[in-house]
């Protein structure tokens, strides 16, 4: 039995994909070692305290590395299947008046931290796995201060 070339090809790229997921494996979240910042406490702070931080940034690079990256891209460029986190808060760039963009990147980062709080979960499908309990706000706000320093030029 004959089959056209693109049959085939679509064939071989769904078993290679779906070989490759297999391979992935479930996913252990890495430990973010945070004993150098300065501690946050249990209440959970709705903007970013460590935002231009030196130490936070070198800890969020890690930490981002080390569990955002398989799905989030390298360097916070996605390939595709996850959201590009560098365009996160890209509406707060552009715009003029001050008080409207320090209320912009407040509200983006109170989305961000109960994103990853909670995880992201629609019909039943786990988009994003919560990471609290797992992390805690320091290594949080270290890698969204990594995001920041990522982010896309506009």
């Amino acid at each position: 039995m004959k089959y056209p070339i693109r049959v085939l090809l679509g064939a071989a790229a769904l078993s290679i994909a779906s070989l490759s997921a297999v391979a992935h494996g479930p996913v252990t979240p890495q430990a973010v070692d945070t004993r150098s910042l300065p501690p946050l406490g249990d209440k959970w702070r709705d903007e970013n305290p460590y935002r231009g931080h030196p130490q936070a940034l070198k800890v969020g690079t890690s930490a981002y590395n080390q569990n955002c990256a398989r799905c989030h891209g390298l360097e916070a460029v996605s390939g595709g299947i996850a959201p590009d986190l560098r365009q996160l808060d890209k509406d707060c760039v552009t715009q003029k008046n001050a008080a409207k963009k320090a209320a912009c990147f407040k509200e983006m980062d109170e989305y961000y931290l109960a994103s990853v709080r909670k995880g992201k979960v629609r019909n039943g499908a786990v988009y994003m796995p919560p990471f609290e309990g797992v992390f805690n706000q320091e290594a949080m706000w270290a890698i969204k201060t990594y995001l920041d320093s990522r982010r896309e030029a506009n």
